[in-house]
Parts: C-alpha cells; structure tokens; sequence
C-alpha cells in the first residue's frame, strides 16, 4: 500500500508497505525496525514476534514514547503479559495489532504530534 501525505523532512514517516518491505521516507526496508518522528532504527534484532523479550522493549521504550505500536507482522498476535509489563507500569501505552494497521495508525497518530514509537515486523 503507498500512502498520499503531506510529509515533513524532518520527521519519519511510513509512506508504504508490502509482503516483505516497508519504506519509511522512501528508504526501504526489509528487517524489523522501530520508528519515531525523530529516530529509526533498522538494527532491532527480533526477526519475529516469537523472538521478543523483555530487552528489546526496553531499547523501544529508551526512545521516551507515550505509545507504542507493536505490528505483528501479517495477522494480529498477542504477547505474553510479563513482556509489556514493564511498559505499562511506567505508564508507556502499548497496542498490539497487524503490521499494516500500525503503519496507518503510526502516521495518524505522529501527525497528531504525539511522541509515538512503532515497532515493526515484516507483513
């Protein structure tokens, strides 16, 4: 899916997606990655949702966001509660729901000027 948005350089934005790629400011992409209006990071170590734990949430939340969208790939999948703990007792939100929906709600949700963090595995 390609995106149509007014875009700002000076932030990330995804502008499309596919079976095994997401562009971010028309870099593409094909590994998971963690995105910000400020930071992208393209080495997040997790190859699926199976691979997470505790740590590499704790690189996301390093990045200060209020929410955190978990794209889990080509379908919803949910996560052991003990993973998102730590987050949620800190007072980090974090919604978990297929990687395309993420990307549309990551862009609302950065355009809205929200300190947002999107956490993504391939579709």
């Amino acid at each position: 899916m390609h995106f149509t948005l007014e875009t700002d350089a000076n932030r990330y934005i995804v502008t499309s997606y596919g079976l095994g790629w997401i562009t971010v400011n028309k870099r593409e992409l094909r590994q998971s990655l963690i995105v910000t209006p400020e930071v992208l990071v393209t080495d997040w170590t997790p190859h699926d949702i199976s691979d997470l734990e505790i740590s590499h949430f704790e690189m996301v939340s390093q990045l200060a966001p209020e929410i955190i969208l978990l794209g889990t790939g080509n379908k919803q999948r949910y996560l052991h509660p003990r993973l998102i703990r730590p987050l949620l007792v800190n007072g980090v939100g974090v919604e978990i729901m297929d990687t395309a929906a993420a990307c549309r709600t990551y862009n609302i949700t950065m355009l809205e000027g929200r300190k947002v963090a999107a956490a993504l595995f391939m579709i």
